[in-house]
């Protein structure tokens, strides 16, 4: 939770604003209390969207769903305003984790505990489906833990039964892997979706992991609609119960008054929400609350006090996650686990300075260290630790950053491949950057940017930023695509939202990473080969090219002057875009013409790049030619320069990696592998470093 800002609000109608718990797209969460004591948590529409017909359309049918639900199973509703002044919804107040927050702290539940989990959630549904209603989203983040049991938040997009699940721009608003396979489709929906959403949460629940899961949305959403659940690590007793919940009839599936008799949680169940680990973390920021509401009230009387409410709003901050997402009606607060009261203070915009990189010994054949045209022998690996959808390793200093297997992401020590730390809850997809080698970005699950020490994995400052995928980064900002395809820049100094931007006009295809910032500008290419580029200090467009390529390109840049391959190699300024050279390729054999792989700029007047099979050394200042390297290159990805060789993966005829001499150009050796679907290369501190498939290995340089 953060301090008011400026352009907040210090109150709405009866509720004075202590702090900001959390925002997104549409909408600002605030913790607030009314004259009697009683806490709230106040969404806000933005004021910008004030304006917009169909979004406040949207924020009352949220209001007017939330109070139509009065159940025990879901937060009460305390007041709305939606027409006349700021559009808000106050609801009570719930200190717990979120389902997915409590699993990724302590792990899966035992067969008690999700069988009252059911249960509650199943009779909740019931009460929701009573009114007329369908939730339609239900999912772990929207199941709040509280010390009376679960409650089911977040009516955002909560519809009369047999509503249309599409909405006006032809979106479908559900979360990949938890909305119902008619949902999916776009079907008119009744309330079986949310049944079936109930089996997804609880296959979560049971087991850790998701009952359809991919790599990438479609492929996800193809699971739903034609695959089987996954259902390893769930119990069989619960295997028994859950299944028939995702049927892909909804006809087939049981009503939630079934699904509570079925399951029908053992005699002292409901003492999961009393006792043990969870427990224990809800009381601890139930007190917290009460000891901030408690110094407001104080502050309103004009009773000293030598804690300040800046200082315990900060404290909490710093103490725990605050999980609130703008289209959510209630906001959970996840304590800390095990933190001594000073850890809890930590400035989270303070870190320390990046760590001194442990540098390898690089190999010499005439002392006798590898033979010419031989294979090296891997510093360590292979480690069997990738996931199979991880990006590009990424070495940081002392540590190599990498999707996990199981999820998340992982750092391992770059001297002996051990794991350092690892954060589970992240998106490895999203992408992940490091912010001038002190920290690691990256996105979790609900959009948020969250940073960590790179060397420790300590957790630092977050965003709620709604990001979908990472871009880049430059000393201001870090840049990044939102799940709803806008750009947002998010300052490094105080995460906050810098500019947000939707690019418009005719170009082709969604902005597709890497990109690259620098000298003001923000270079990103799309998947259909358009280049365009942006200025860091607001968003707008500076210049842009139409269709160079066939596919996404790699910018790279240095100095400035950004680098772009495709059926040409072209240097062009980064302030206005301007042609300063290009240069074509034709087979030598054939004469014909031969695509540009991403550029790789080295130290001096150098440039690698590949063409065909072949990797050719260039001067970067007019882009002619100094040498061609000999062997079978890949055009996917950059080649890259670490010792005295030239690293590239040839896979299409050896599935190997090959090492050639940059000096001479000549191969100095190469690395058989294994075959697999994917491999990437990454280099530092005279090491090599090689994904393929799940596999990561370390090789020394020459």
């Amino acid at each position: 939770m953060n301090p008011l800002g400026t352009g907040d609000p210090l109150r709405l109608g009866p509720y004075r604003l202590l702090g900001v718990l959390g925002e997104g797209g549409m909408g600002k969460v605030y913790l607030g209390q009314d004259a009697e004591g009683t806490v709230a948590a106040v969404k806000v529409l933005r004021p910008e969207l004030t304006g917009e017909t169909n979004l406040v359309q949207r924020f009352v049918r949220e209001a007017q769903a939330a109070q139509a639900v009065t159940g025990k199973g879901v937060a009460r509703v305390l007041g709305a305003q939606t027409e006349g002044g700021r559009p808000y919804i106050a609801t009570e107040f719930l200190a717990g984790p979120t389902l997915d927050e409590a699993v990724e702290a302590y792990g899966p539940f035992d067969d008690a505990a999700v069988r009252a989990l059911a249960s509650a959630i199943a009779r909740t549904l019931g009460d929701i489906h009573a009114t007329g209603l369908i939730h339609r989203d239900l999912k772990p983040p929207n199941i709040v833990l509280t010390s009376t049991g679960p409650r089911v938040i977040d009516f955002g997009i909560a519809r009369p039964e047999h509503g249309l699940t599409l909405t006006t721009t032809g979106q479908v608003p559900v979360t990949p892997g938890y909305g119902a396979p008619e949902q999916v489709l776009g079907r008119r929906v009744a309330s079986p979706a949310d049944v079936f959403s109930l089996g997804a949460v609880l296959v979560y629940a049971a087991s850790g992991h998701r009952a359809f899961d991919a790599t990438h949305i479609a492929a996800l959403q193809y699971k739903v609609v034609h695959d089987e659940p996954e259902l390893h690590g769930v119990p069989e007793p619960l295997r028994q119960l859950i299944a028939p919940c995702l049927a892909k009839d909804p006809a087939a599936r049981p009503t939630p008054a079934q699904i509570a008799a079925a399951f029908a949680a053992p005699k002292g169940a409901e003492r999961a929400w009393r006792r043990g680990q969870v427990a224990a973390a809800i009381k601890e920021r139930e007190s917290r609350i009460h000891e901030l509401t408690t110094l407001t009230a104080g502050e309103a009387a004009g009773s000293p006090n030598p804690v300040t409410r800046r200082r315990l709003l900060m404290g909490l901050a710093a103490g725990g996650v605050v999980l609130a997402a703008g289209g959510g009606a209630a906001v959970a607060l996840w304590p800390p686990t095990r933190t001594s009261s000073a850890k809890k203070k930590t400035d989270l915009f303070a870190f320390p300075p990046a760590v001194k990189t442990p540098m390898a010994h690089v190999l010499n054949a005439d002392d006798g260290d590898f033979i010419v045209g031989g294979s090296p022998k891997e510093l360590w690996g292979p480690i069997e630790v990738l996931d199979a959808a991880s990006p590009a390793p990424l070495p940081v200093r002392d540590v190599i950053v990498f999707g996990a297997a199981g999820g998340g992401i992982a750092a391992h020590n770059v001297v002996d491949g051990k794991r350092r730390w690892a954060v589970r809850d992240i998106k490895a997809t999203g992408r992940y950057l490091s912010l001038s080698d002190r920290l690691i970005a990256a996105v979790d699950s609900r959009g948020t940017l969250r940073t960590f020490v790179a060397s420790t994995g300590e957790p630092r400052w977050s965003a709620a930023v709604d990001a979908e995928q990472l871009l880049t980064a430059d000393d201001e900002a870090v840049y990044l695509v939102t799940k709803d395809h806008r750009l947002r820049a998010v300052g490094r100094s105080d995460a906050r939202v810098r500019w947000t931007a939707r690019p418009t006009g005719d170009f082709s295809g969604a902005l597709t990473p890497p990109g690259v910032a620098a000298e003001g500008r923000l270079v990103v290419s799309t998947d259909k080969g358009d280049v365009l580029a942006f200025a860091t200090s607001d968003g707008h467009r500076v210049w842009d090219l139409r269709k160079q390529w066939d596919g996404a390109i790699r910018p790279a840049v240095h100095g400035s002057t950004v680098y772009l391959n495709g059926s040409t190699l072209t240097a062009r300024r980064l302030a206005d875009g301007k042609e300063l050279w290009k240069v074509e390729a034709r087979d030598a054999a054939w004469h014909k013409h031969e695509d540009w792989g991403p550029a790789t700029p080295y130290d001096g007047d150098l440039l690698y790049a590949t063409h065909g099979n072949w990797a050719r050394k260039i001067k970067r200042s007019d882009g002619s030619k100094i040498l061609e390297c000999r062997g079978t290159a890949d055009l996917s990805r950059p080649v890259l320069v670490q010792g005295n060789g030239v690293w590239f993966i040839d896979e299409d005829i050896w599935n190997q990696v090959n090492a050639v001499d940059q000096r001479t150009g000549y191969p100095a050796w190469s690395f058989a592998l294994p075959k697999a679907e994917r491999r990437w290369l990454a280099a530092d501190g005279n090491r090599v470093f090689i994904l393929n498939g799940n596999s990561l290995y370390a090789l020394p340089v020459f």
